[in-house]
């Protein structure tokens, strides 16, 4: 109740924000990961360095012909760099033929 000084009453928020960027389709899903280059994105926070691993030989033996980008040749997807590294992720993904993204956050 915007002007309201009578007590009891309370002015009441969206805790959501306004949407300020429009919705964009999702790309198409791959139909498989054979023969496709994966990246992989960390934020250096928890265990990548032991999950990437398990993952990169699950999906060898699952897709054959798979290769991977490791996330070392991206850098942190969180701290003080974070901004760049966001900002110039869709060149260096292209640049290197990528077709997927693993992106690992740890909580």
């Amino acid at each position: 109740m915007a002007g309201s000084n009578r007590p009891g009453d309370y002015a009441a928020v969206w805790p959501q924000g306004a949407k300020t960027v429009p919705v964009q389709p999702l790309a198409a899903r791959l139909q498989s990961l054979e023969g496709k280059i994966v990246a992989q994105l960390w934020d250096y926070m928890f265990r990548g360095d032991e999950i990437f691993p398990l993952l990169e030989q699950a999906l060898k033996e699952r897709f054959p012909g798979v290769r991977f980008v490791p996330y070392d040749t991206f850098g942190s997807t969180h701290g003080d760099e974070e901004r760049e590294i966001i900002a110039t992720l869709p060149e260096k993904l292209k640049a290197l033929g990528v077709d997927a993204v693993i992106s690992g956050m740890g909580c």
